[in-house]
């Protein structure tokens, strides 16, 4: 133990333990500052593989200039460098390594070979360093290039060792370095192998889409647009996420500048601002921008990482980054405006009744058939078609649709006896086309209306509408045994009255008015079903997966916590490369919600750094609740929200949302008789 108030000079190896905590924090700091000296070498081909997570073995190959024999040593010893020579250098800095402290630090603290070989030389090298001690220097046959090989990474340093995570968490952070050192230069092929199986490889074409498509995968290039813009001497290129492909998180924002990956508060905001009032409030887009602007207008050495830098003026960084994402959305809107002018004929058929869209079609076909009567060519109609069945049901004609001789749909009746030809006036005519055309729209309706009568039975209502709603009586069934509802319905003590603004429902109790929000009433039910059960048969299997596609660092949480989803109604597999796959999900969730649903839990789940089961499940019950209930502004019958009274009257759990907000609020009569004066 050393005294207090004595200075002492501390030895070479001490010295070199202190300062590699700097630099190499885990196996992933290791492989991103290898891999980043084998793009200031100049490779064309990088080859990044790990065992264990990185923790037992790295192998780190490139095909760059190699390390002269006469520099292998002095490439190990603390800032030796041949990046920077003069002060001048540091403020114009082209390479991603500087400071010559990584090789330093690593040998201090692993296994190091080292084997290179220069264009300049014959015969390449062999070195081996163990803790910061030479073990070996000879001669090897080898390619042009440099390879390193790392094994038992912090051996000597046991008290880092037991602060590292699980391999496959280690091996997810590997992997988050080398997407973002693979989109920062799509001018190198990246080839990257985990445990025997290559994870990664890029093109190396040059193409900035191509490496995002090897990164993140179909589905998530497929909602990219192009950026390219240049503004006051700050050139910006990338991609950018369409404002229909929004996240929950900022997880997915890739800055790069200079061909650097960095974190930046200003571009990001910039981003944001740009895209103000084409998303919704809450959700964040997507991107992988570079950034290129003068050597001499940031500083790199700001972070011993070097994921941050300085702007000695931020304004024209954001002033460029939000006028190119502008300027990119709008040529979106412009590309879109195109191309409804080029459908015209068919732009207004969604607002159109099916008579009046049928009407429009004959119209457009009408026009269509005038114009090639020259070319003897006739288009189609196919109510013309439906009048030959109905005028000759004894045709032999297989290519034509045929009718039993008599069928009743929606009230209207399908006969294929012949029909009269009508003698009226060419208005009558019109009128019987006209009725044609909607009986056979009906009978084409692939969603059959039902035939119950509307009535003021709020049953009938709610047996009519049952598909759009959530039914509070219904009981779930899983393993063939049933599970009773959270609360026995009983006749209410409350009147009914109606609802408010599509949001809230009013009832009369005695001498009180309550008002309740329907949504957030809802959400508590949901919410405390979903508590009991541990979400047991709110499962509901998908026809067709859905891929979500994760930053690395909720990837690697959500694979170490899959049963978490499961538990909450949701199967979810580890579908590999940062992707999983949903099998299935709570039976209320509307499809277009499960993918933000899963990425808003593994972002939780990633940032809670207390590993409490509770707490992580509570979220994502509140979560999974709230996009489950039914929303205010939206339409509902009477049965559906009587039931949510009832629940809210007996049950003491729903006075309030899983968000703190109250469900109800009671306004009694005698306040509102002192607002009329009655009192």
């Amino acid at each position: 133990m050393a005294q207090i108030g004595v200075i002492n000079v501390l030895d070479k190896h001490v010295a070199e333990l202190i300062a590699a905590g700097e630099v190499v924090e885990r196996p992933a700091s290791v492989i991103k500052e290898l891999v980043e000296n084998s793009v200031d070498a100049g490779a064309k081909n990088v080859t990044i593989e790990i065992k264990d997570g990185g923790t037992t073995f790295i192998r780190v190959n490139d095909d760059g200039c190699g390390i002269m024999k006469d520099d292998v040593k002095n490439a190990f010893l603390r800032h030796a460098t041949s990046k920077v020579k003069f002060e001048n250098d540091l403020d114009n800095i082209s390479t991603l390594g500087f400071r010559g402290e990584a090789l330093a630090s690593i040998s201090a603290v692993s296994k190091l070979q080292l084997i290179t070989k220069s264009k300049f030389e014959n015969i390449g090298s062999s070195y081996e360093i163990s803790g910061g001690e030479e073990i070996s220097f000879s001669d090897a046959g080898c390619p042009v290039g440099t390879t390193f090989i790392i094994r038992d990474l912090f051996y000597n340093v046991p008290a880092r060792m037991k602060f590292l995570k699980k391999d496959i968490s280690e091996g997810n952070a590997v992997s988050a370095v080398v997407d973002k050192v693979a989109l920062s230069h799509p001018e190198i092929s990246f080839t990257y192998i985990k445990d025997g199986r290559q994870m990664l490889k890029t093109s190396g074409d040059g193409k900035l889409r191509s490496a995002i498509y090897s990164v993140y995968g179909r589905n998530f290039t497929l909602g990219l647009i192009p950026v390219n813009y240049e503004l006051n001497g700050v050139k910006i290129y990338g991609y950018i996420s369409k404002p229909v492909e929004t996240r929950p998180n900022r997880n997915m924002q890739n800055f790069f500048i200079n061909g650097r990956y960095v974190k930046t508060r200003t571009a990001s905001i910039a981003l944001e601002e740009a895209y103000k009032g084409n998303i919704m409030v809450g959700k964040f887009p997507s991107c992988v921008l570079h950034v290129e602007i003068a050597y001499s207008a940031i500083d790199v050495n700001v972070h011993p990482a070097k994921v941050e830098v300085r702007f000695i003026n931020e304004r024209p960084v954001f002033d460029a980054v939000y006028h190119a994402v502008k300027s990119a959305l709008l040529s979106l809107d412009k590309s879109k405006n195109v191309a409804l002018k080029n459908t015209s004929a068919f732009s207004d058929i969604k607002t159109q009744s099916p008579f009046s869209m049928a009407k429009s079609i004959l119209k457009y076909e009408n026009q269509e058939t005038e114009k090639t009567d020259n070319r003897e060519k006739k288009v189609i109609n196919p109510f013309d078609e439906l009048d030959n069945i109905a005028a000759s049901p004894n045709t032999e004609n297989t290519n034509k649709t045929s009718f039993p001789a008599n069928i009743k749909i929606n009230d209207k009746n399908f006969s294929n006896k012949p029909k009269t030809k009508l003698n009226g006036s060419s208005a009558d005519e019109e009128h019987h086309k006209q009725e044609q055309i909607k009986n056979y729209l009906n009978f084409l309706d692939e969603t059959p209306k039902s035939d119950t009568k509307l009535s003021q039975n709020n049953d009938n209502i709610f047996a009519e509408n049952k598909a759009e709603s959530y039914n509070f009586n219904d009981t779930v069934k899983q393993n063939n045994e049933e599970i009773k509802p959270l609360t026995e319905t009983h006749e209410p003590t409350f009147k009914y009255i109606g609802e408010a603004f599509k949001t809230y429902i009013i009832v009369e109790k005695e001498k009180e008015l309550i008002l309740i929000d329907k949504h957030a009433a809802h959400e508590r039910i949901i919410y405390e079903r979903l508590k009991k059960e541990k979400g047991a048969g709110f499962s509901q299997l998908l026809l067709k997966p859905i891929p979500v596609t994760l930053s690395k660092q909720d990837y690697d949480a959500s694979v170490n916590n899959l049963d978490m989803f499961k538990e909450c109604a949701f199967d979810v597999d580890d579908f590999g490369n940062g992707v999983l796959l949903v099998r299935s999900a709570p039976q209320y969730l509307d499809e277009s919600d499960i993918a933000d649903a899963v990425m808003e839990m593994a972002q939780h789940i990633a940032e809670n750094k207390k590993d409490i089961r509770s707490e992580k499940m509570d979220w994502i019950y509140h979560n999974v609740a709230c996009r489950a209930a039914i929303k205010a502004g939206n339409k509902s019958i009477d049965k559906e929200l009587i039931e949510i009274a009832k629940l809210v009257e007996t049950d003491p759990d729903i006075r309030y949302c899983p968000h703190g907000r109250p469900t109800s609020i009671v306004i009694t009569k005698h306040e509102i008789e002192k607002q009329f004066g009655r009192v």
